[in-house]
């Protein structure tokens, strides 16, 4: 019983067409990986085509069917995410019925110092970035009347609790949320779910740049007493992306450590921000 159970849910995603931006680091790595190993194919989409070509290097290929590919995106320009779709469906005369809005950046700077170009591409990125696939994907999976799909965004917990130095992440991050729920509201007649994953304190390799006392001052207010693992980011996006989670829709799901609001006021901004930053 305990084998074929381990069994069911290592393979859930046999057969999936998937794509993930902001694949060639951090949280997106993670989750191409984890959807490989659980039998999807797995396009990994990145701004950096090299670094989407190492992430397709360290994904496995143990079940039959699975063909990853690495391709380069701007997901803040809607010719590029058309012609991501575009090659896609001409390598695979398939759309990808699971997506994950992984790409993401932060300019960071105090709200009366912040520039406007700086502000503007955090939300292009952030935002508008997961807009523009988000859509690309629901048309390419209605037109071909797909009986479902799953459309996942990352937004951040600082989209809930706001962080200094960061207005333009915080808002571009706090309507991730929005335009996730909406979309749910608006696919679920088409079969297509949208959900939305807030990661909090996160070791990534910008981690490595912030202070042993920062680190150890944030894990002492995290309730489980640690960060967590873009590995564990993964393992929701996986759940999301599988028919497990079947009946949710237009949710969000925290992977903070239960860690709490009025923690960002107690770090310097530049250290919070790269904790908090996705790439």
């Amino acid at each position: 019983m305990f084998s074929s159970t381990v069994m069911a849910a290592t393979t859930r995603l046999i057969s999936r067409l998937t794509v993930v931006t902001g694949g060639g680091s951090g949280i997106g790595r993670a989750v191409c990986q984890r959807f490989a190993s659980e039998g999807a194919t797995v396009v990994v989409a990145d701004i950096s085509e090299e670094s989407a070509n190492q992430t397709l290097s360290s994904l496995t290929i143990d079940h039959k069917g699975q063909n990853h590919m690495a391709a380069a995106v701007d997901v803040s320009s809607r010719e590029s995410v058309e012609k991501l779709l575009t090659n896609i469906q001409c390598r695979y005369y398939q759309s990808p019925s699971v997506c994950v809005n992984a790409a993401g950046i932060t300019q960071d700077e105090f709200l009366l110092k912040m520039d406007d170009k700086d502000f503007d591409r955090v939300i292009q990125v952030n935002l508008k970035g997961t807009f523009l696939l988000t859509q690309a994907v629901g048309k390419a999976l209605v037109a071909c009347g797909a009986p479902k799909g799953s459309i996942i965004t990352v937004g951040s917990i600082v989209g809930k609790v706001g962080n200094i130095g960061q207005v333009n992440y915080s808002a571009s991050k706090a309507g991730v949320e929005g335009l996730t729920r909406t979309a749910a509201k608006e696919l679920s007649r088409y079969g297509i779910r949208v959900n939305c994953v807030l990661p909090g304190f996160i070791t990534t390799p910008m981690t490595d740049k912030v202070p042993e006392k920062v680190i150890t001052k944030i894990t002492s207010l995290v309730p489980l007493g640690r960060m967590g693992e873009p590995a564990e980011v993964a393992d929701v996006c996986a759940f999301l992306a599988s028919d497990d989670s079947r009946y949710i829709t237009g949710t969000s799901i925290e992977v903070t450590g239960s860690v709490f609001s009025g923690f960002l006021r107690t770090i310097k901004p530049t250290d919070a921000s790269k904790l908090l930053d996705i790439d």
